[in-house]
């Protein structure tokens, strides 16, 4: 039975648009995450921008004293819209494609009220090595993770609630 996820966050006073599109922008990622991006050459793999349906993203640096790789995918992606109920929303989710995870799937939820846009992370992950991984999961990993999680959080809220945003959205319509 997979570990329940890691639930975060944060509500941002700003535009739904304005979070996304911050949220989206890789270099900010890579800001929080403390990783390097890597240029593969594969289909579909960014190193800078917004990513989208299908980006491909290989980061690499050290985590815990190991050099680590870690290869997402896009798998999901919803930009912001009107639903039927007549709520903003917007969605997108990466996965691990190979990296140290047995698995790794980070689900990205935002909903726009009034005034303020919500965000809420699901992080859900296994490591290999069975009962050993699954204490260095609880006791290492998901403290971890919780401060990665809203270390971003805190730079999207400080720039998208600023005119920090415009540094890194200029071309978009946010």
């Amino acid at each position: 039975m997979p570990p329940p996820p890691i639930v975060e966050t944060a509500t941002i006073h700003a535009p739904l648009d304005r979070v996304f599109a911050l949220s989206t922008r890789i270099e900010l990622v890579q800001r929080t995450l403390g990783m390097q991006l890597v240029d593969t050459g594969v289909a579909g793999g960014i190193t800078s921008g917004h990513i989208t349906a299908n980006s491909r993203v290989v980061w690499r640096g050290w985590k815990f004293g190991l050099p680590t790789a870690h290869h997402t995918l896009i798998t999901a992606f919803e930009a912001p819209h009107t639903t039927a109920a007549g709520q903003t929303s917007a969605f997108f989710e990466d996965s691990q494609e190979q990296g140290r995870f047995r698995t790794f799937r980070h689900e990205h939820f935002f909903t726009e009220t009034a005034d303020e846009t919500n965000l809420e992370d699901h992080i859900h992950f296994t490591l290999p090595f069975g009962p050993f991984g699954r204490i260095a999961a609880k006791l290492l990993l998901a403290p971890h993770i919780r401060k990665l999680a809203r270390r971003r959080f805190a730079l999207i809220k400080q720039l998208a609630e600023s005119e920090g945003w415009r540094e890194w959205i200029k071309n978009h319509p946010a």
